[in-house]
């Protein structure tokens, strides 16, 4: 019985110690994995959005300026995008509608995206989350005219099978433009509306490598 107990307590004590050493191991590497910059101050990159109201959409571009992305340099073969950092800025007066001019001014209606003081809508991320194989969530915070709010992007990186690096990053996701105090169509068409034009979705595809 002695035997028997003292055989348990090795094996128990040797879990213990491999368990300890895993953990010491991935922590050692996530503390010291390098921040790469893959892209920085990139400039007139496009931006894809749209304003609906659950079954008529009005879709408009704009241009990005300022489009950061890092990463953290990783020498397994995890998900490669999983620490990634972004940020972005989009100026309002670039929005463009194909359908027309008429539309291109009804979204650059002054009170809508362009506030007094022209401020840009501004993005950068606080949290990723990887969601699985090239997929991930970003947090972050949105300012539109100057008011910041949370919201969640989706992510997914673009490889070849056989790369370990994505080539391209597709960003996209859905806000509630009333979240910004944004009344689309009391601003563009002088009233309310009982069914309101409030959600906004975003699409753009970044070229990283």
């Amino acid at each position: 019985m002695k035997k028997f107990r003292n055989i348990v307590l090795s094996l128990t004590l040797l879990v213990i110690i491999l368990v300890s050493s895993g953990y010491s191991r991935s922590t050692t590497t996530s503390q010291n994995s390098e921040e790469v910059a893959v892209l920085e101050n990139k400039q007139n990159q496009t931006i894809n959005l749209f304003v609906t109201h659950g079954h008529c959409s009005t879709p408009f571009a704009g241009i990005v300026d300022d489009l950061k992305v890092s990463l953290q340099k990783r020498t397994d073969l995890g998900n490669p995008l999983e620490d990634m950092k972004i940020s972005f800025e989009v100026d309002p007066n670039s929005f463009n509608v194909c359908a027309g001019d008429d539309l291109t001014s009804r979204i650059k209606t002054p009170g809508l995206f362009i506030g007094m003081n022209n401020e840009k809508i501004t993005f950068r991320s606080t949290n990723v989350y990887t969601m699985g194989l090239d997929w991930y969530q970003i947090n972050g915070k949105m300012s539109i005219k100057g008011i910041e709010k949370d919201v969640k992007l989706f992510a997914t990186g673009i490889r070849d099978s056989k790369d370990t690096m994505s080539s391209l990053l597709v960003l996209e996701g859905q806000m509630n433009l009333f979240d910004w105090g944004i009344d689309y169509d009391k601003i563009v068409n002088g009233k309310s509306d009982t069914v309101p034009t409030k959600l906004m979705y975003i699409n753009m595809k970044i070229k990283i490598h």
